[in-house]
């Protein structure tokens, strides 16, 4: 099989047209094309008024040597590398052995389903334990809480079954450096779960909401039937670390209700806003450590004026779907803005998981058919901002997110503000065309107060000049909706590289995004592959 990327076709172009492609770029006979299939699909919209579909491709061809010594000068033609994914240490060879205690995962978004799926398809029988709700309990109180105001700090956009991506547009692109294709293996686990089979070709995937739930309830499913257990509204409170010379080891967690369960092997996957669980590992003295993040509001645009401006005369293409964007500016100040997490044809979503304290995220549907586009818009940030402890970060986080609640009204009602009216430095009054999405509702007043000086300097420079990027981006009733402040996690629980075990306490692996090593959902459920191998192969050195 051979690789044959860059085939460039019109946008609009019949079946035929791609291989007659092929024959044209390989320079072969018909006769001499076996079949081919489409590894990936994106598109170049430069030139708006012909956007361009560019084409990787997978092509069986006879006589595959001689094609690729005549063409060897084509730095687009290769063999196609195996992407099938490979288990470590023999994989189902350490399955049916009686280990001295089964691996434990703490947390079930998208970094702790894999490490259990792996662990299960391995025949290591993961013990997996939940904060939070099953999916669709989580989902009604969730819903409940954009409804009625009444949050469940344990059942929410934060907490519960798959994680705070359930409640995202379900992005499934990365930017991580991927050389044993794990983001493969994860497309492929999502597709047998149930998304749709063109995410293993578009160049940016998404699934959206409902059709994640689905698909964790699948996934959990097939972790049961191979041997892994599930308990839900089980909060890990503390660990069982036995001390030593050259640092601990964990024997076991326990749990709220009192009980400790033991094993030598515990998978922190534990998201970005397990705050409470961050303390008591500072109080352990697990290694942690401050590490950036970003701070922001969410900006909504109508969904019309993005992709008018993004695709010009094939705006509404089916094949195109819903425009986004990525814009970013440095201040004079010296401070970065971009654009973060945005949502084609979404809605703007309370995302709160402490009481009086607000928080939004962004959240788009599979069909991304909502009238306005949303992103967070944010400045990126230091631990030089926010000096202290390794918890300094939270605690600024908390701050922001009480000024929001009390900017809003203390009723879980967002703070906003007009875009023209925040770089003008005056309170907004009333919408005009943009009518912001975020449930419960939208209190306008004034969002300077929101963040720090620096932060809203930065942005009331940004918003003109992404107005060169994006034409008609700086839009005077466009809405902003406070505040974004869960971007990242705020810490790093170190691990080393060899094991990926933490600096200073044997047998704990931190993991994904809430550990600081992942940042979305894609780029967590490959960590979680990479944290799994790596419990395996210290639970076959262990011994059976």
């Amino acid at each position: 099989m051979l690789r044959l990327n860059e085939v460039k076709l019109p946008l609009e172009h019949d079946d035929a047209a791609l291989p007659a492609a092929i024959l044209a770029r390989l320079g072969i006979a018909a006769e001499e094309l076996l079949g081919f299939t489409v590894f990936k699909r994106s598109y170049d919209a430069r030139k708006r008024s012909a956007v361009v579909l560019i084409y990787s491709l997978h092509v069986d061809v006879k006589n595959e040597a001689a094609v690729l010594a005549r063409l060897g000068h084509d730095i687009h033609l290769m063999p196609a590398p195996d992407t099938d994914y490979k288990f470590v240490a023999g994989g189902e060879q350490l399955a049916g052995h009686t280990y001295e205690a089964r691996p434990i995962v703490i947390g079930t978004g998208p970094c702790g389903l894999f490490v259990a799926l792996i662990l299960a398809q391995m025949g290591l029988r993961p013990l997996i334990l939940e904060r939070g709700k099953q999916v669709r309990e989580r989902t009604v109180d969730t819903f409940g809480f954009w409804r009625k105001r009444e949050l469940n700090p344990e059942s929410n956009v934060q907490f519960g079954e798959g994680g705070a991506g359930t409640f995202s547009d379900g992005k499934l692109y990365s930017q991580i450096k991927d050389p044993k294709h794990y983001g493969r293996k994860v497309l492929t686990e999502f597709v047998k779960a149930g998304a749709p089979e063109e995410i293993m070709y578009v160049s940016k995937p998404h699934i959206g909401t409902f059709r994640l739930v689905k698909m964790v309830e699948e996934m959990r499913a097939n972790i049961e039937q191979l041997g892994g257990e599930y308990r839900f509204s089980s909060k890990v409170v503390d660990l069982d670390i036995v001390p030593g010379a050259d640092g601990g080891q964990v024997r076991g967690v326990v749990l709220d209700n009192g009980e400790t369960i033991a094993s030598n092997h515990v998978v922190l996957a534990i998201g970005h806003s397990a705050r409470d669980t961050f303390e008591m590992l500072h109080r352990r003295g697990v290694y942690i450590e401050a590490k950036p993040f970003s701070i922001g509001f969410r900006v909504e645009h109508p969904q019309s004026l993005i992709d008018s401006c993004r695709f010009g005369p094939s705006a509404g293409h089916p094949i195109l779907g819903a425009a986004d964007y990525k814009l970013v500016h440095h201040a004079s100040n010296g401070r970065s803005v971009y654009s973060f997490c945005m949502c084609p044809g979404g809605t703007v979503v309370a995302a709160a998981s402490e009481p009086g304290r607000l928080v939004t995220n962004g959240m788009s549907q599979y069909s991304r058919n909502e009238r306005n586009a949303n992103s967070a818009i944010v400045v990126g940030i230091t631990p030089a901002d926010y000096p202290g402890d390794p918890l300094a970060g939270i605690a600024l986080q908390r701050d922001l997110e009480e000024r929001a609640f009390s900017l809003g009204g203390g009723n879980y009602d967002a703070p906003g503000q007009l875009v023209g009216d925040f770089v003008a430095g005056r309170a907004s009054t009333e919408f005009g065309s943009v009518i912001p999405s975020y449930k419960p509702a939208v209190h306008l007043t004034d969002l300077a107060p929101a963040l720090p000086e620096y932060a809203i300097t930065a942005m009331r420079e940004a918003f003109p000049a992404f107005n060169k990027q994006i034409k008609g981006y700086y839009k005077a009733d466009a809405v902003l909706t406070g505040v974004e402040t869960r971007t990242s996690s705020p810490i790093r629980i170190k691990r080393r590289d060899d094991n990926l075990q933490s600096l200073n306490t044997r047998g704990l692996f931190p993991a994904g995004e809430g550990a600081g090593y992942a940042g979305g959902i894609l780029s967590a459920a490959v960590d979680g592959i990479k944290v799994a191998e790596a419990v395996a192969l210290s639970m076959a050195a262990r011994g059976k």
